[in-house]
């Protein structure tokens, strides 16, 4: 559980940590729009290129990206397995009335790629961006959303604590679970209803602790005397900077030709 990487943030001076965080923000989505367009292996290649590029850039090790890959195997391994085995098409090998087609283990392989380079770009928007500036980002993005009633900075920081605290509450949840397991709790034990009756024990003393921390945070920010987005300035205003206009044209040139490709 505590193999989670999204949330966190690891401080650093590479290239993609002193970019403008709306920068980060916006080529994020542009690079997420790329990964659900592409459709053939070397639109793959190419966009598996440039998102390994961008981790190497960050100058964090690759152990931290892919220790954050590894909490989420079963769900990675599921989706593939079955993608293959439900797939119609030319039968590979069989076993009794499981059939994996090549058309399922080329959808799978492609599904599988798909998540773990969504996972990797949310990877890299969290460890380079520090809360508090994710939280002006959105907020500066969601700017326009203001005319029509809509409170932006209210959204961007609840957007940005809820993030924040994923990590947290998933150490929480391993601390619960280890003193529940001194204590003689079974979480992989029996049938399948006495695991749902086993995780009891941990899901309510985790809420409870969540709760908590809510409250905490609350009462922590009235004594502050937070008033949401009125009349709050900022030490460090966002700008925009050469780099930031040059990550950006390759963003787009990337998902240019990843159009181009897919519909040509």
């Amino acid at each position: 559980m505590i193999n989670v990487t999204i949330g966190q943030f690891v401080p650093g001076n590479s290239l993609l940590h002193r970019l403008d965080p709306r920068t980060k923000v916006v080529c994020v989505i542009a690079t997420a729009i790329a990964v659900f367009i592409i459709a053939s292996w070397y639109e793959f290649a190419l966009l598996t290129g440039f998102v390994f590029l961008s981790m190497i850039l960050t100058g964090i090790s690759a152990k931290i990206f892919f220790r954050g890959l590894l909490s989420i195997w079963l769900l990675l391994a599921v989706t593939f397995f079955l993608q293959a085995l439900l797939t119609p098409g030319e039968v590979w090998f069989g076993l009794g009335f499981l059939k994996v087609t090549k058309e399922g283990l080329a959808g799978g392989g492609q599904i599988f790629l798909r998540l773990v380079l969504l996972i990797l770009i949310a990877f890299l928007l969290t460890l380079t961006t520090s809360p508090v500036n994710l939280t002006a980002a959105l907020e500066s993005i969601l700017a326009p959303l203001r005319r029509v009633g809509v409170p932006t900075h209210e959204l961007a920081m609840m957007m940005t604590i809820a993030l924040r605290f994923v990590p947290t509450l998933l150490n929480e949840a391993d601390k619960i679970a280890k003193a529940q397991r001194s204590r003689g709790a079974g979480f992989g034990s029996g049938g399948a209803m006495d695991r749902v009756k086993g995780l009891l024990p941990l899901f309510v003393p985790l809420f409870a602790g969540a709760l908590r921390s809510a409250e905490e945070l609350a009462v922590a920010m009235e004594a502050r005397c937070y008033r949401g987005g009125a009349n709050r300035t900022r030490m460090h205003s966002l700008t925009l900077k050469p780099e930031d206009y040059m990550t950006l044209l390759i963003t787009f040139a990337i998902l240019a030709i990843t159009v181009w490709l897919r519909y040509t």
